[in-house]
């Protein structure tokens, strides 16, 4: 694809700049401009023109019905397609999009997950039009980004939590700002840039697995001969077939006008991933649920199933989506990237250490926020942060920060360059830093990467959880500096006491090592070792405080989440559960059978040939005692699935912890039983692809 190409492709289906320039009159333009950089509020008068304008750019890429595209609570995207066509009129179709019906359309409420907002018989709810994300055409679709509440005005979803957040983080970041003396700062953003991790297996193979359809993960497998032991899928060449899906899903991704940049094989055999160029928050999770959809979509035209499961094979590293997040102002600055040496940044410095206290304060709610059934099986392995709470910020920034908070002049040299010890090779400056991989939650030079929320996950929630908690703390640093003589003093010292107060969260080193795990729980940080431990976060009265100063939740809108998250792990789970009791009871074992009656009959023939050898008699031996240990971890499965869906409890957190119980046990033996078994069974005679097919297949 040529330049000219590349810039005719990029955003031609999105209702962008570019094109509203074109189409809507100056004042249109610059309203919806206002709204969206500077978050002014809407104005009724533009919709109309904006929806007029839409319509006809839509239409004339093929569009013939339009849609109010919004994130409900179950993960995926959601919205009720519409016609342009509003009636007849002798014989003619009547085309019609109105204000109205731009900025405004009903979804059911009850039939989404509410956490008790709405009964079955309430079932009103409004999806409403966002105009700080811009509409795009996919198909035969003019694709509207929406937020979705009740009625009662609950949020339903994820964008407008996050929106709230965005409002109240820009709110007190200014505050910051003024009372140091920006006067040309109108408005503060987090920015996002998420790198979405995923597994790529065939899909005939894919169609044969029930549990990859159903699960979205293998449920049963053994582990093949050679995994990503010689380190030699990361990074490395790839493959035409998976060459062609990325090079088809760019195209699309391009076109809507998302900045997919950054492609390779990620460390598992069959795993990849992809990176979104940096936008607002609020935008990139659309970007993230569109390429989240995309890929699934581009995938199947290619014969291959994307899988976004965070852990689909055991044995081997498992997905994650790195969270990205910074902060900018619409003067184009970023707030966490020092100007000149960092210890001579009191802005910068002032601007980071609120983003550590508010780590170190709502510690439980971003381990909650990064929370999955998928999560569980991925976080504290060797391939992912571990399931506690704590901030990198390399040695020199620490360093910076501890001679601040004790009086001491800086005493951090500046990086030198890389000694390659080649005269051709380029010779640069070093970064400030080391990059620490095994960090949950690390400063990478101007940003902060959230490495644990999980891949399948929406960004919303831990973006609207960290917005909040940071807009929460500048609030606090906001008043202590409108009230003091000297801002410059009262800053460093909002940095020393910072230090002080929060130094606990700060840890540069392995976050693997057994040590870390000791030390964190003498410092008293998070570690909530699963999602069914993560939840209750959502409840305690600390976190329903911060939420509802920063209007980000109310009271009801936490308890709905916390009932919403403990459903969806139970259902989650015992959908699993139902799943391997199926696979292993009516393919496994009969396949089990099966082969077992061949070796015997070879075993009976050769016994009558007087030629029985020793080994088929102890292959017949070890295939039946493998048998009966699979048939025996199979009932205490289905007696312990039973035993649950058979009592009545009405805490969810009880059954929850209750169906986690399954999962560590009877699901876990079973597996490990069945196996042993695969590897006793030849390939002809196992019913589903193995590991060595599906990871090596492409």
């Amino acid at each position: 694809m040529s330049e000219s190409n590349l810039m005719e492709t990029f955003g031609s289906r999105l209702f962008d700049d570019r094109v509203m320039q074109k189409l809507l009159p100056e004042n249109i333009y610059l309203a919806i401009r206002k709204i969206r950089d500077e978050g002014t509020p809407w104005q009724p008068e533009v919709a109309d023109v904006a929806a007029e304008a839409m319509k006809t750019w839509a239409m004339n890429l093929g569009a013939t019905h339009y849609i109010h595209w919004f994130s409900p609570m179950t993960g995926a995207g959601a919205g009720k397609h519409e016609g342009f066509i509003d009636g007849v009129r002798e014989g003619q179709p009547i085309l019609s999009f109105s204000g109205k019906m731009l900025s405004k359309s009903e979804a059911d409420a009850s039939s989404f997950p509410s956490g008790g907002l709405r009964s079955t018989f309430e079932a009103r709810g409004y999806t409403t039009w966002d105009p700080t994300s811009p509409a795009f055409v996919l198909g035969t679709t003019l694709y509207i980004p929406t937020a979705f509440c009740s009625y009662t005005s609950d949020a339903l979803d994820q964008k407008t939590p996050l929106l709230r957040s965005m409002q109240a983080l820009n709110k007190q970041a200014v505050r910051v700002l003024r009372a140091l003396g920006d006067e040309e700062t109108r408005s503060v953003t987090a920015t996002v840039g998420a790198e979405q991790e995923y597994f790529l297996v065939d899909k005939a193979m894919y169609d044969r697995r029930l549990d990859l359809k159903v699960c979205g993960r293998t449920l049963i497998g053994a582990k093949p001969p050679k995994g990503q032991e010689l380190e030699d899928h990361y990074y490395g060449a790839i493959s035409e077939r998976v060459r062609a899906f990325m090079r088809e899903l760019d195209f699309e991704l391009w076109r809507l006008g998302v900045p997919a940049k950054t492609e390779h094989n990620e460390a598992a055999p069959g795993q990849y991933e992809l990176a979104n160029v940096y936008a607002t928050a609020n935008i990139a999770c659309d970007h993230n649920q569109l390429t989240m959809e995309l890929m699934q979509k581009v995938a199947a035209r290619h014969g291959l199933a994307c899988l976004l499961h965070e852990k689909p094979f055991a044995g081997i590293n498992g997905s994650g989506k790195h969270d990205n997040w910074g902060l900018s102002t619409n003067t184009g600055k970023n707030l966490l990237s020092p100007c000149g040496a960092p210890q001579d940044d009191v802005q910068f410095l002032l601007f980071l250490s609120a983003v550590y206290a508010a780590v170190d304060d709502y510690a439980d709610l971003l381990r909650l926020s990064a929370s999955c059934p998928g999560n569980d099986y991925r976080l504290g392995g060797s391939e992912a942060p571990p399931p506690i709470i704590s901030v990198f910020l390399g040695n020199a920034l620490h360093r910076t920060l501890h001679c601040i908070a004790h009086d001491k002049a800086s005493d951090v040299s500046e990086a030198g360059p890389l000694l390659t010890g080649v005269d051709t090779l380029p010779l640069f400056k070093l970064d400030d830093n080391d990059r620490n991989r095994t960090s949950p939650f690390a400063f990478t030079g101007n940003k902060f990467e959230f490495r644990m929320v999980g891949s399948s996950q929406s960004i919303g929630l831990a973006c609207a959880v960290l917005n909040a908690a940071v807009a929460d703390t500048l609030s606090r640093f906001a008043d202590t500096l409108e009230a003091a003589q000297d801002k410059n003093a009262a800053a460093l010292q909002l940095i020393a006491d910072t230090y002080r107060a929060h130094k606990r969260i700060i840890f540069n080193g392995n976050n693997y090592s057994a040590e870390w795990r000791t030390e964190a729980a003498s410092r008293g940080l998070c570690g909530a070792a699963s999602t069914v431990e993560a939840i209750p976060a959502f409840l305690r009265q600390k976190n329903v405080a911060l939420f509802t100063r920063t209007g980000v939740f109310t009271p009801e809108e936490c308890r709905s989440r916390y009932e919403i998250m403990l459903e969806h792990y139970r259902k989650t789970t015992r959908i699993e559960i139902n799943t391997m009791i199926e696979i292993v009871s009516r393919q496994i074992l009969p396949a089990a059978y099966a082969y077992l009656k061949t070796l015997s009959e070879t075993a009976n023939a050769a016994r009558a040939a007087g030629c029985l050898p020793k080994s088929l008699g102890e292959k017949l031996s070890c295939l039946s005692g493998a048998i009966d240990n699979a048939s025996d971890n199979l009932a205490a499965l289905q007696d312990a699935l039973a035993s649950v869906s058979g009592s009545f409890e009405p805490d969810e957190l009880i059954t929850a912890q209750s169906y986690h119980s399954i999962t560590q046990n009877e699901m876990a033996r079973l597996r490990l039983s069945v196996d042993t078994l695969e590897g006793l069974v030849s390939d002809e005679a196992w019913p589903i692809p193995n590991y060595n097919e599906m990871l090596f297949a492409l």
